[in-house]
C-alpha cells in the first residue's frame, strides 16, 4: 500500500478524521461508500506504521455472547460484513474471499451467580438469532476433554460465526478502496484544535508541522489516546489506556481439536491460533491507566500469574514453550466498558468513536457505519446506536455490557 504523505493537499475538508486505525479506517470507508456524500474527507494518523496500535494487538476474533442485545447486532453484521466483504465492496475482484473460523467462545462459570449471569445473556443473545448453546460439566468435558471443569458450574458457547477472522485483511482493504475513492490518509499528529467565537464547533484543527486545516466536522477515532483528543476540544472523555499482554506458545503435546476462545473465570483467555500453537492473554491483578507510550513488558506475569492458570484449566499445557509475547493497550471506557458515539452535546460538531474496552475490532464494520450516517444525516440508519451516544456521560445513565474480557 502507498505511503501516506506528510501534508494534506488542503487546506479545508468536510470530515477530518483524527486516527486512521481500524475505527478511523472503517468510518472513512463507510463515508465513501455513501452515494448520497460527496464531500472531503481527511484521516490523520499519527503512525502509520500501527506498530503500537490496539488495531495491531488485538486477538483478532469476534463473538456474539454479549449481555446486550445490541451489541449481539452488531456482531451479526461484523460477520456478515467479513463473509460478504466482496460483494460489501461493490464486487472488487481484488477483494478477497474471507470466512470466519468459527471455534467459538467458551466462557466458564465458577460461581452460581456467574453461572446467572450466562443464563440471562444466553436468553438475550437466543432472541437476537446467535445459536449460544448452555454446557453442564460433564457436556463440557464430553466435547473438549482437556478441560479441568472440576470447580466449573456452567459454560457457555456458540459455535455460529464465532471466533478468528481476518482483520488485518479488512483494515487494509478498508484504508486502500477508501484512498481510491478519494479519502485522504496522511502521516500527523493534530495538537490542537480552534473553537468558533461561541464555543460550539470546532473551526479547525493544527497539525505538529504547523499546518492549520478548516474542517466541517471532527470524528475522534484515536483508540487509547481519544481522551487526550477530546481535551483538545475542551472535552473530558472517561478513555484511558490500559495494558493488555499477549502471548503465543507452542504446547510440547498439542490438543486434539480446536480450542475455543477460553474465558477462564480468571480473566485470562487463550484460543486456537493453528500448528500446535496458542494464543492467550490476561493483565496483572494491578490494573491501572498507563501512559500512552508505555508497551514495556512484564516478563513475570506469565510466569507467576498467566501460565499456572492455563496449565491448571488445561493440563496439557503444563509443558509449552513461549514463542512471542508483547504488550498492547485496550481503549478503556472507565465509565461502562461501552463505546463512546455520537455528536458531543455542546461541541456540536465534534463527533466520537472511541472507548471499546476491547472489542473494538469485532465492532468495527457496524461502528464505522453508525459513525458515517452520523455525520451525514445527523441519525443512525441502520443499527440505532443511541444508547451508545455521548450524552448518557454527563447524564450518568450508564449502558452496562457484562460481558467484558
Amino acid at each position: 500500500m502507498a505511503s501516506y504523505a506528510s501534508t494534506p493537499s488542503q487546506d479545508s475538508y468536510d470530515i477530518i478524521i483524527v486516527g486512521g486505525a481500524i475505527m478511523g479506517a472503517s468510518a472513512a470507508w463507510f463515508l465513501s461508500d455513501d452515494k448520497s456524500f460527496n464531500g472531503s474527507v481527511l484521516v490523520v494518523e499519527k503512525d502509520p506504521s500501527y506498530e503500537k496500535s490496539s488495531t495491531m494487538h488485538t486477538n483478532s476474533c469476534m463473538r456474539q455472547q454479549f449481555s446486550t442485545e445490541l451489541n449481539v447486532r452488531i456482531s451479526q453484521f461484523a460477520a456478515d460484513f467479513v463473509k460478504n466483504i466482496r460483494e460489501y465492496m461493490g464486487g472488487d475482484d481484488r477483494v478477497p474471499d474471507l470466512s470466519i473460523r468459527s471455534f467459538g467462545y467458551m466462557y466458564l462459570a465458577d460461581s452460581e451467580d456467574f453461572a446467572e449471569v450466562l443464563r440471562e445473556s444466553q436468553q438475550v443473545q437466543l432472541q437476537a438469532g446467535a445459536a449460544t448453546q448452555l454446557m453442564t460439566p460433564d457436556q463440557i468435558k464430553e466435547n473438549y476433554p482437556f478441560y479441568n471443569v472440576d470447580d466449573i458450574v456452567l459454560g457457555s458457547i456458540n459455535l455460529v460465526d464465532e471466533g478468528y477472522w481476518d482483520g488485518t485483511a479488512v483494515f487494509d482493504w478498508w484504508r486502500r478502496q477508501s484512498r481510491e475513492r478519494g479519502v485522504e490518509f496522511i502521516s500527523g499528529e493534530i495538537v490542537a484544535m480552534t473553537k468558533d467565537a461561541s464555543g460550539q464547533r470546532i473551526e479547525s484543527v493544527t497539525l505538529k508541522s504547523g499546518d492549520v486545516i478548516n474542517c466541517g466536522k471532527v470524528l475522534n477515532a484515536s483508540g487509547p489516546r481519544a481522551a487526550r483528543t477530546a481535551e483538545m476540544a475542551g472535552i473530558k472523555l472517561p478513555v484511558e489506556p490500559r495494558k493488555r499482554y499477549s502471548w503465543i506458545f507452542a504446547a510440547e503435546e498439542p490438543l486434539d481439536r480446536d480450542l475455543p476462545l477460553t474465558i477462564d473465570p480468571s480473566g485470562v483467555h487463550v484460543r486456537e491460533n493453528g500448528g500446535g500453537t496458542y494464543q492467550c492473554g490476561g493483565h496483572s491483578d494491578v490494573d491501572p491507566a498507563v501512559d500512552y507510550d508505555d508497551f514495556v513488558m512484564d516478563f513475570d506475569i506469565w510466569q507467576n500469574h498467566i501460565w499456572p492458570i492455563l496449565a491448571t484449566r488445561i493440563p496439557q499445557f503444563e509443558a509449552v514453550k513461549v514463542q512471542s509475547e508483547w504488550a498492547g493497550h485496550y481503549a478503556y471506557n472507565v465509565f461502562d466498558h461501552n463505546a463512546i458515539m455520537g455528536p458531543h452535546t455542546e461541541v456540536t460538531n465534534f463527533h466520537f468513536l472511541n472507548g471499546f474496552s476491547g472489542h473494538g475490532l469485532q465492532q468495527s464494520p457496524a461502528m464505522g457505519r453508525a459513525a458515517a450516517e452520523m455525520l451525514i444525516y445527523d441519525e443512525y440508519k441502520s443499527l440505532d446506536m443511541t444508547p451508545f451516544n455521548f450524552e448518557r456521560i454527563p447524564g450518568k445513565r450508564p449502558f452496562i455490557e457484562k460481558a467484558v474480557i
